[in-house]
């Protein structure tokens, strides 16, 4: 493949990013064809020292995805993140998907835990208003400490959320370096 059209691939690849950080990427791979034209490489071997430009891109794209999850820990910018992790291979969508769906599982169960027991309360009223002769006051004071259990479950998952998001991206992190790291060495 010639300079060009690695260059042009990579280019169509890389067309989610701004136009000023695709210009330095593009400006760096450029140079490692000016050192290796220097050296007396072809075209060719350069380009297939390097890689496949969707690749490249992938791993550039994950790196950003990563990042920019790291800078705003938005539920959409982790699952973009997440999903341009798994992108890289195959092996990904084993290794991320599963820590992936674990995490959210986890931060949803305790969620819907901490809504439900603030919710027992209303409960009562609802069934009492239903069944008035089946009130008991005992199922009135239990779900009223349930909501209680309710609000500081609520306040932990706060908490917990913020931290499976940052463990995430840390994970994620490392995913990306590691899958880098791996790649440069079987070239």
């Amino acid at each position: 493949m010639t300079k060009d059209k690695f260059l042009q691939q990579l280019e169509a690849e890389l067309k989610r990013l701004s136009p000023v950080e695709r210009a330095d990427i593009l400006l760096d791979y450029e140079e490692h064809f000016l050192f290796g034209l220097e050296e007396g490489k072809s075209e060719e071997a350069i380009a297939g020292a390097l890689g496949s430009p969707s690749q490249i891109a992938k791993e550039i794209l994950a790196g950003y995805h990563v990042k920019r999850a790291s800078a705003n820990l938005s539920a959409e910018s982790v699952i973009r993140a997440a999903w341009a992790v798994i992108g890289l291979s195959f092996f990904n969508l084993v290794i991320v998907l599963g820590p992936a769906l674990g995490v959210a599982g986890v931060i949803l169960a305790g969620w819907a835990v901490s809504l439900t027991f603030l919710a027992s309360p209303l409960l009562v009223v609802v069934e009492w208003l239903f069944y008035p002769d089946g009130f008991m006051l005992f199922d009135l004071f239990v779900s009223i400490g349930m909501c209680g259990i309710g609000i500081l479950l609520g306040m932990v998952m706060l908490y917990v959320t913020k931290a499976l998001k940052k463990a995430l991206i840390g994970y994620l992190k490392y995913n990306v370096s590691l899958v880098k790291g791996g790649l440069r060495h079987d070239n």
